[in-house]
């Protein structure tokens, strides 16, 4: 399918709805219409890369009209998250919603996963969907994609305007509101979204910039709205008062504090994934929280906030085990440009090759089960941390991978020094993090025979599938890929 780019210029936020004295007119669902045709004939997101026909699955795209609500604060918004808020203007809005569901209904396994869309690169980027749909589609989930944010919506009308030219943002701070209301469209019993499917589960997840406004959305807007019933949040930092604020301009300005924490009262279940670069560079080590009834953490070792899976890997990844042979692959030559398709955004050192996605799936599975079934998932080591220096700094091991957290056969059975940290230049490239392969003295000291590296992997694969930090298909692939490599002697 063609995509956008996922490099274009950042497009400014315009308020463009006409604001009105508060109200509640999100105690009602949005007016749902399509699904969109016309323009260019296809979504605009930067997603997945294949024809989803391939994997028995479909994409089709509506649009949501309503009425939304900003915030304002009744409390004080202090860092434990146990806010009150209340509505306080309201601004008419049109947006829209891609959906990828299983052809087959019989397949839909009952539990709808709804991304906050990306859009940190100036168009919206269903960035989950790319890390996770492997195990969405096996397991027969619906993925629904909102266009929650200004940028976004701007960004596709600029780049399709015949297709687009019916949506209107008012601006961010009716973002957490629009939110809610395309959770209640998925769960409307006339099912037009979905095509008809009937959803028992609706969990809401967001990645990097989503997760710190998805974090913003837990702590405030979800007592209120009930939407949800888990979230998922993926890769957030610690400095949310910038980036998530609960209003902003043209409306009254309420940012939220830094070091911001899950509220512990809420009442749906909240599991939140972190990589190495998010916990040090992007100030989560300030928000860290001990576990507790609806809270739980996963660290992730040899992580960084984004990876060659993201891309180049993931957008092509069908599912057939090709994609797992390239990821393994990438552990050995790593490649230094993370979008083949702008060979000339080159960062200064191969980036992350880590095996994330994999955590992340199992992460989503561990969410629904725990929703569904009320078993949580084990609580995770952390990774380990120096805190006597001037700056915290990871503990690391003989190989220079850090110790601690969450174990993949990466870090455990290690071709290389993977870090989320370590990469200079831009700032894009430094959320991609580092490799530096082993030589091949290394390796073959390290794995004097084939037989020897294979046994090593598949035993650390297995201790962490059995932790549930891998799914068994993953797993399995995993030891496949390296069992075809010609890593050792």
């Amino acid at each position: 399918m063609k995509r956008a780019l996922a490099s274009v210029a950042v497009f400014l936020i315009a308020s463009t709805g006409v604001v009105t004295a508060a109200g509640t007119a999100s105690a009602v669902g949005p007016v749902v219409t399509g699904p969109v045709t016309g323009g260019t004939g296809t979504p605009q997101l930067y997603s997945t890369a294949f024809d989803l026909g391939q994997v028995g699955y479909q994409q089709s795209e509506y649009f949501l009209s309503g009425t939304a609500d900003s915030y304002q604060a009744v409390n004080s918004l202090t860092a434990d998250g146990r806010w009150t808020v209340a509505p306080a203007a309201t601004a008419s809005y049109t947006t829209r919603v891609v959906i990828d569901r299983p052809k087959d209904p019989a397949r839909f396994n009952g539990t709808v996963i709804v991304e906050w869309l990306n859009v940190s690169g100036g168009v919206d980027v269903g960035t989950t969907w790319i890390q996770t749909h492997n195990e969405l589609i096996r397991e027969g989930y619906a993925w629904v994609g909102v266009s929650a944010q200004a940028v976004g919506v701007n960004a596709a009308k600029a780049i399709d305007p015949d297709r687009y030219a019916a949506l209107s943002h008012p601006g961010d701070s009716y973002s957490y509101d629009i939110f809610s209301q395309a959770g209640k469209a998925v769960r409307d019993p006339a099912g037009t979204v979905l095509g008809g499917l009937r959803p028992r589960t609706v969990l809401a997840v967001g990645e990097s910039q989503s997760a710190f406004r998805l974090t913003t959305y837990a702590d405030a807007v979800q007592p209120l709205a009930g939407v949800y019933d888990g979230v998922l949040l993926e890769s957030r930092g610690g400095v949310a008062a910038v980036s998530a604020p609960l209003s902003q301009t043209p409306q009254a300005d309420v940012p939220v504090p830094d070091g911001l924490l899950i509220r512990t009262d809420l009442k749906v279940p909240v599991l939140t994934f972190e990589t190495e670069t998010d916990l040090l560079m992007l100030g989560y080590l300030a928000a860290r929280q001990p576990d507790s009834a609806r809270v739980r953490l996963w660290e992730v070792a040899g992580t960084s906030h984004a990876d060659t899976y993201i891309t180049p890997v993931g957008p092509t990844d069908t599912g057939d085990g090709q994609g797992d042979v390239t990821a393994f692959n990438t552990l050995l030559n790593p490649p230094s440009t993370p979008d083949p398709s702008h060979p000339q955004v080159s960062c200064n050192t191969p980036i992350n090759a880590g095996q994330s996605h994999y955590v992340l799936e199992a992460a989503v599975h561990a969410l629904n089960t725990w929703v569904t079934t009320g078993a949580a998932p084990a609580p995770a080591p952390r990774l380990e941390i120096d805190t006597s220096g001037p700056s915290p700094a990871f503990v690391l091991d003989a190989n220079g991978n850090v110790k601690g957290g969450i174990r993949t056969p990466s870090v455990d059975t290690p071709l290389a020094t993977l870090s989320g940290l370590g990469q200079e230049g831009s700032f894009y490239c430094t959320l991609f993090g580092t490799t530096v392969p082993f030589s091949a003295a290394k390796l073959a000291e390290l794995y004097p025979t084939h037989a020897r590296f294979v046994s090593r992997w598949a035993a650390s694969t297995t201790r962490a599938a059995l932790a549930g930090y891998l799914r068994p298909a993953d797993a399995a692939a995993l030891v496949k890929a390296a069992y075809g490599s010609t890593v050792g002697g």
